[in-house]
């Protein structure tokens, strides 16, 4: 990269911190972009001049408001809420709905901003946005948490529309949540139409919405590991979280021969020195997504699993490395272990999972690395066509939605090929990177001074 690249880069990182204080994970998300960017950005004039990505890194509104919900004891309860509608430069808004007490408008605008790219890398018409609140909701009660859900909505829906925003869900936010949701929403509108997706599959849902983040995860890994000469059969597959992306991704890994040796949460990680079996894959599936409980159950009664308490999973021996549970779980220190230990791929199921330090280190030594932009679009792309099956009232079967996720993973890694080859080296970050700013900063300097 030449000084006067980095000069740039400098400044406009410069002028963004300055607009956005103390929004670090907006900030880092947005760095990565720009240094992938500028030297395509400085030499487009109409680009420069028309501003785009000063636009492109401003959100077109954030919606804040006040929820108020009544808990079981019959108190008052008050929560905030976001909408950060960052792009509609490629169709309406879309983008899911977290909860958790760690929401706030830095990861919102570094999600949403996240969002627009992935979603322009799916080909699909699509803009980007997200949304959530600062509620907990391991610590509600199942009505509660429905009072809750209706209460947002009784302000969201003024936001919302198929052809405006279409919310989905994220951390917090399953089909349950979906459905009282829309329940709300048909009760204040008086309206049937596709505002939300990752609905049930008896009112409007896609089938294989749920599996889709896990799946499209694996189905992108298969396609990098393949360009490399490589595949998935045998391969050791360290998986972090356990909630429905790392679920999902490790039985389509087992699935397709390879060995998934860990699962996590919050509370440390389980070990399968042999690789899960689908037995046991069906046991944490029923305690994580039914249960609700906590990992180290698991392994309890299940003297081929050995637990870990306050550990990450990163230190175990594996050939390739899932980080699914949430951004900026993986530090340099993780990544330094992992390349000690002879990882071959990293790719991301969950956002930015991997700190700053992190990706730089795995980007040093040249391993394949599969941003979250790219290896986690499976999720929005099935809810894109969940869009679709809606405007047109059909329902596709599981089948035919796999097949075109198949076929949309596909071309977008040979999109990340086309705008990341060095020689015989695939840099997935850049190509990933370009490829969606292309067609963001194309549609961006079409619509004029918007």
């Amino acid at each position: 990269m030449s000084n006067a690249t980095e000069k740039s880069i400098e400044r406009f990182m410069k002028a963004l911190r300055t607009r956005n204080p103390h929004q670090q994970q907006f900030h880092q998300a947005v760095h990565e972009v720009v240094c992938s960017t500028m030297p395509l950005y400085l030499d487009n004039r109409a680009w420069r001049d028309a501003a785009v990505l000063e636009r492109m890194t401003e959100p077109d509104r954030i919606l804040g408001f006040r929820v108020t919900w009544e808990a079981d004891d019959g108190c008052l309860r008050v929560n905030r809420a976001w909408r950060v509608q960052f792009s509609h430069a490629l169709g309406p808004y879309k983008g899911g709905l977290r909860f958790s007490p760690h929401v706030d408008t830095d990861v919102l605008k570094f999600l949403g901003f996240e969002q627009t790219l992935k979603n322009a890398l799916t080909g699909l018409p699509m803009g980007g946005a997200k949304g959530g609140a600062d509620v907990d909701p391991k610590t509600l009660s199942e009505r509660e948490l429905m009072r809750f859900c209706q209460s947002l909505m009784a302000e969201l829906h003024r936001h919302i529309g198929p052809d405006t925003d279409v919310p989905a869900g994220d951390i917090g936010v399953g089909e349950r949540e979906i459905s009282w949701l829309f329940g709300q929403y048909l009760r204040l509108r008086n309206v049937w139409a596709g505002v939300l997706t990752g609905k049930h599959c008896s009112f409007g849902g896609s089938a294989g919405r749920s599996e889709a983040t896990g799946h499209g995860c694996v189905y992108f890994l298969r396609q990098m590991l393949e360009h490399a000469g490589e595949g998935l059969e045998d391969k050791r597959i360290a998986v972090s979280g356990s909630g429905n992306v790392s679920l999902h991704a490790a039985g389509k890994a087992l699935g397709q021969g390879a060995r998934v040796v860990t699962l996590s949460d919050s509370d440390g990680f389980v070990h399968a020195p042999d690789g899960f079996s689908d037995e046991q894959l069906e046991a944490a599936r029923a305690l994580k997504l039914d249960r609700r409980g906590r990992i180290g159950e698991l392994a309890e009664d299940d003297d081929g699993l050995e637990y870990h308490a306050g550990k990450k999973p990163w230190g175990v021996d594996c050939d390739v490395a899932l980080p699914c549970a949430t951004q900026n779980e993986l530090d340099e220190e993780d990544a330094a272990t992992l390349l000690d230990n002879g990882v071959v791929a990293v790719c991301e199921g969950a956002n930015m999972p991997l700190t700053a330090g992190a990706a730089g280190r795995v980007r040093e030594r040249e391993v394949l690395y599969a941003p979250g932009k790219a290896a986690n679009a499976g999720g929005v792309t099935v809810s894109g066509l969940e869009q679709s099956q809606n405007a047109t009232r059909v329902s596709w079967s599981r089948d035919e939605v796999d097949t075109r996720l198949q076929e949309i993973m596909r071309d977008l890694h040979e999109k990340c090929v086309e705008h990341g080859s060095n020689g015989d080296r695939v840099d997935y970050v850049h190509g990933a990177n370009r490829a969606s700013f292309i067609k963001v900063a194309d549609a961006t300097l079409a619509y004029g001074a918007v």
